[in-house]
């Protein structure tokens, strides 16, 4: 019996971790000979090239009149429903209740129960989507009727079955990097674009909401570089910029900060960094962190939602409450000050990352998952990781 599967994936095809892990997730599949179909309105942007076994399917919205808003969840279902059925798949792998497990669930109404529905939850949809009352029952709807459910933390986990009283069980997935992108790269001339031989680099990467507290990684540089000659590059774009900017000018800071916009190769472009900032208020697994970390940089970050799961306080980084600059001012001058603590910082990040939240082995939890319903044998796959 052919153990290969046929699985449609959807997702934000922009920017954003759910779109980033969702798209490394079935050029793996793929490589292990499943055939992956992606199902979005957009080419994911890290699909890159042409792939074996990855197909694209582009979702068009009716623009019909009678329309006041283009339906685009009406046309993403029926999409669903139209490739599940020409292309004969086993089971649609979802990211994000809402409105990507809404539409799984109605095109799974449209062609029958043989069509199996997996939905990730990667945050946004709990974390603030679920705090308003009147999306409440659409996401747990979503969530109740797919044939599984995983999350990326286990303290998303805890925050969706406390907040929508969820009585199913949720299996627990994390992130993950590919060991064969994400390493220590050598960044030497690039960082002499930006720093000077005895200038160290903080870096962060998002985009720039307010959840992300970039504010707070301009407060922490202040104090940072009053001890320890050092520049701030910033990698994204977002509606805080403006703000960013005006504190940066305002302390006088405009010769010791970089803007580098969006970039594509992160693991190039982490790899000049000397520690990653990452104080978000809210944050269910903290993505960039764990890319860092497979590049040998620790992370001076929050106690917020997942974070504290990936980022080991005292090992692979530190960790300090939401909005206390001084502490992860403090922290971060400890790093950058002991060459011995900063190489076994290093030496630890890439331990973990490269071993506990390696690709094949993720990959592997995600099979095993989708051979559990649809009630088939597991194939023998070892995963090889460290």
């Amino acid at each position: 019996m052919d153990k290969k599967l046929k699985i449609g994936i959807t997702c934000y095809p922009s920017l954003g971790g759910s779109g980033v892990v969702a798209t490394e997730l079935g050029k793996l599949l793929a490589e292990q000979g499943h055939q992956v179909h992606f199902i979005a309105n957009s080419i994911p942007f890290r699909l890159g090239t042409f792939q074996k076994n990855i197909f694209y399917h582009e979702v068009e919205v009716n623009d019909y009149y009678v329309f006041r808003y283009p339906p685009y969840d009406l046309s993403l279902a029926t999409k669903m429903a139209q490739v599940a059925k020409s292309q004969q798949l086993d089971l649609l792998h979802v990211h994000y209740a809402v409105p990507h497990a809404v539409c799984a669930f109605l095109a799974k109404q449209m062609v029958g129960d043989g069509l199996k529905v997996v939905t990730t939850l990667h945050g946004t949809d709990i974390t603030v989507l679920a705090q308003d009352e009147s999306l409440k029952d659409l996401i747990r709807l979503a969530i109740n009727e797919s044939d599984a459910v995983t999350a990326v933390s286990q303290d998303l986990i805890r925050e969706t079955v406390e907040l929508l009283d969820i009585q199913r069980p949720i299996d627990l997935t994390y992130n993950f990097i590919d060991k064969r992108i994400y390493y220590p790269r050598d960044a030497a001339s690039l960082r002499r674009d930006f720093a000077a031989p005895d200038e160290k680099i903080l870096m962060h990467i998002s985009n720039f909401r307010p959840v992300k507290r970039t504010q707070d990684v301009v407060e922490v540089f202040r104090q940072v570089q009053e001890q320890v000659p050092a520049k701030l590059l910033f990698v994204g774009e977002g509606p805080d910029l403006p703000k960013m900017q005006w504190k940066i000018n305002d302390l006088g800071l405009n010769d010791k900060v970089h803007f580098l916009g969006k970039q594509d190769d992160i693991a190039q472009v982490i790899s000049m960094a000397d520690v990653l900032m990452l104080p978000s208020e809210k944050e269910s697994f903290g993505l960039v962190a764990l890319e860092a970390m497979a590049c040998g940089v620790p992370t001076i970050g929050s106690q917020a939602g997942g974070i504290p799961e990936l980022v080991l306080h005292g090992k692979t980084g530190y960790l300090s409450a939401i909005g206390d600059t001084q502490s992860m001012a403090e922290n971060t001058i400890r790093l950058l000050t002991d060459e011995r603590l900063a190489a076994e910082f290093r030496e630890a990040c890439l331990q973990r990352a490269h071993h506990d939240f390696c690709n094949d082995a993720i990959r592997h939890e995600y099979e095993q998952i989708y051979y559990r319903v649809l009630g088939r044998e597991v194939p023998n796959l070892k995963p090889v990781c460290g």
